[in-house]
């Protein structure tokens, strides 16, 4: 090629190197602001508060501190919290999150989602924390070595699950007077390598100080690095003294190791399939699976497992595996050896392990992002959809409509405190549904086949239909369907009965979409269960759901 213009071409190169670094450069004025993020889950764009540092540097690696925020509150508050900074005088929440006082600088990145507002951390709200993390990672230059994790009330509880369940990606977390979804104890042993520090009042009325305490005594017996500062006479605002004068900067000092010797894992979900270089591949559906696994010297390991049918080991990279080589590994006792490039995998035949040396087949089976339970099907990019198969009255159709509207009315005002879930689905009627759509999101589908289009559409790879003259059931479970989520809501809704009572961070009509196993069958109410539970790791009904199903009467199973 002949190039008669140099000085052009070098004109030309230098202009694209500059506009690439113009992008990437950190333009934002430093101290406190708002950023938002593109959520997917609902086209909308969320607010997050952001904190930068004073001549922030795009070339350093910053630590960065991700802070969740508690019930009633927002991230304008949280980013106040954090620093120490309560309201003034007798000014309110809303008063105090119109504007950012003065504080002393920290050499720290510091980002606080808005979370939905008040709707817990599990679900879209966890996502959204995520998405924020992401965000900022890739908007500035993050230390991913620094990067921890608090939150006071809600947001302490928030902080216990997303440390827990995705412990690889923290430094150290510091939950503040924390109230936790049910069942996140189960997970204490997975913040075996970093340390936590909880905060309480002793007079708390609202979260008991009894539940950190337990949690500090079982992460103590499990051997975990676990500190706790317990302050007299203060009652649900212990948030003012544990991050008084910037205390959380001076201590968030720890570096994480991403290749610790030693790992403990527990997880009931796909979702949550991996700490460091553990990776879990076949589980029990709802049965919390454990493994320990140890580097005892350079390429020999000890794994001991419990309710875990397979799993991987992503070793490349730690100080102690030398590739290519011989690795000896004893497995709940017994001893395996095997040459290892960089991965390895091992599944369970009968009582014994062996090496899973078998490609991925196209078996349809329970895996990340298709394993339920109803809940997982929520916790992304949704729509509800309403049925008009059956040409249905004008008066039906309003019915319809409005159980779809109910279900999908996040936003439910619920009175100055809690205001509202900022989540805002779709509400579509069958004939509406494009091929967007299909492709998308997860359908939350109305009906039965005979009145809603698309379960008819799908209602030859669907388990189970309730009859349509049916009155008196409500059936609600979930499938995977085409890579994504279809879940059925047939007959009474899954809220029929339910009581508005409890920690109130989801409106009463998401009340219990947490705590569903796979699928629901009641008669009534919701609290009269007929039986639940899970389909099996090949997504079939086990014999205790259909048993009681074919009883029922009103129900008839898919070819």
């Amino acid at each position: 090629m002949k190039i008669n213009n140099l000085p052009s071409v070098f004109s030309l190169v230098f202009f694209i190197v500059m506009s690439h670094n113009i992008c990437i450069a950190q333009k934002l004025a430093s101290g406190p602001q708002v950023l938002t993020f593109f959520s997917s889950a609902d086209d909308t764009e969320q607010p997050y508060g952001l904190y930068i540092p004073k001549n922030y540097d795009p070339v350093k690696k910053y630590p960065l501190v991700m802070m969740l925020h508690g019930a009633g509150s927002n991230h304008r508050l949280e980013l106040r919290r954090v620093f120490g900074k309560s309201n003034a005088g007798d000014e309110t929440d809303v008063e105090a999150s119109r504007y950012f006082p003065e504080w002393e600088n920290v050499d720290f990145i510091v980002a606080t989602p808005l979370a939905r507002g008040t709707a817990g951390y599990q679900g879209i709200p966890e996502q959204d924390v995520y998405d924020v993390l992401a965000d900022v990672k890739k908007r500035f230059n993050i230390d991913e070595n620094r990067t921890y994790l608090t939150g006071l009330s809600m947001g302490g509880g928030g902080t216990l699950w997303i440390g827990l369940t995705r412990p690889d990606i923290w430094a150290a977390i510091a939950p503040v007077c924390a109230a936790p979804p049910a069942g996140t104890i189960d997970l204490a042993g997975n913040s075996s390598n970093y340390p936590v520090h909880f905060f309480h009042g002793d007079k708390d009325p609202v979260v008991p100080v009894e539940s950190t305490r337990n949690w500090v005594a079982k992460m103590q017996d499990l051997g975990v690095e676990v500190t706790y500062k317990e302050f007299v006479d203060v009652k649900h605002d212990s948030w003012v003294n544990a991050y008084d004068d910037e205390f959380i900067f001076g201590w968030f000092n720890q570096v994480r190791n991403p290749f610790p010797n030693e790992v403990k894992f527990s997880s009931k979900f796909y979702k949550y399939n991996k700490a460091y270089w553990v990776q879990f591949d076949k589980m029990k559906s709802g049965v919390l699976s454990d493994i320990t696994a140890s580097f005892k010297r350079s390429n020999t390991l000890e794994i001991k497992t419990k309710n875990l049918d397979g799993f991987t080991l992503i070793l490349k990279g730690h100080a102690k595996f030398i590739s290519n080589q011989p690795v000896i590994f004893t497995i709940d006792g017994a001893a395996l050896s095997n040459k290892v490039d960089s991965t390895i995998s091992f599944v369970k035949k009968g009582a014994s392990w062996i090496i899973n040396k078998e490609a991925a087949t196209n078996i349809v089976e329970k895996k990340k992002g298709a394993e339920g339970p109803i809940f997982d099907a929520f916790s992304s990019r949704h729509i509800y959809v309403y049925g008009t198969a059956d040409n249905p009255s004008a008066e039906e159709l309003k019915k319809r409509l409005d159980i779809a509207n109910e279900a999908a009315s996040w936003s439910v005002y619920r009175g100055p405190f809690l205001g509202r879930v900022m989540f805002f689905p779709r509400v579509l009627s069958d004939k509406e549904v494009r091929a967007s759509d299909f492709e998308t999101c997860n359908l939350i589908l109305f009906g039965t086949k005979e009145t809603n289009a698309v379960i008819s559409k799908y209602a030859d790879k669907l388990p189970v239909h309730l009859n349509p003259a049916t009155k008196d059931y409500g059936l609600l479970y979930v499938f995977s369907v085409d890579k994504h989520y279809v879940t059925i809501s047939s007959g009474l809704p899954w809220w029929t009965g339910v009581v508005d009572q409890g920690f109130p961070f989801v409106p009463a009509t998401h009340r219990g979409l947490s705590e569903f196993k796979d699928l629901l069958f009641f008669k009534d109410s919701s609290k009269n269960i007929v039986t639940d539970g899970y389909f099996t790791q090949e997504w079939k009904l086990p014999e205790s759901l259909l048993t009681p199903l074919t009883k029922s009467g009103v129900i008839t199973f898919s070819k």
